[in-house]
């Protein structure tokens, strides 16, 4: 048996816009299930969160994942302050300074994309939708 871990972001309202940014960055499809199609429409007075996702995701060529969905009014919701990084390694230093080149329009660096003592490239940034990303390029193993 294999399994694999995907990162699952919490928004509210923002899911599809960060999927379809996300998707322009990395690649791959937005597939996206909204509260409507889900039959949970109800879930505001006005209707409001029909269109917002109740499950979406992007799946990419590369091996790039990440899944999101709008938290509902009617539920808590808290973004907190450091909560969850995204973490994206990679060997090609042209591919990952690419990515964050592209997450960090809009968004807040925290750390320069820049050789570090453990990475040929290490950067942190968090993007226009809140979401803190971090990037490094392995280095070669020697072992």
């Amino acid at each position: 048996m294999s399994i694999t871990t995907t990162t699952h972001l919490n928004f509210r309202g923002q899911a599809r816009a960060a999927l379809d940014f996300y998707a322009s960055v990395f690649g791959g499809e937005v597939m996206a299930f909204t509260f409507a199609q889900g039959g949970d429409e109800r879930d505001t007075a006005d209707g409001a969160v029909a269109e917002q996702l109740k499950w979406g995701g992007v799946q990419a060529p590369n091996g790039f994942a990440v899944m999101a969905f709008d938290v509902p009014p009617a539920r808590p919701y808290d973004a907190g302050t450091d909560a969850v990084y995204v973490s994206v390694r990679g060997t090609d230093t042209d591919e990952v300074t690419r990515y964050w080149q592209a997450l960090a329009v809009g968004g807040t660096v925290r750390a320069e994309l820049a050789p570090a003592g453990y990475a040929p490239l290490y950067g942190m940034v968090t993007d226009r939708f809140g979401v803190t990303w971090v990037l490094d390029v392995l280095p070669p193993y020697n072992g």
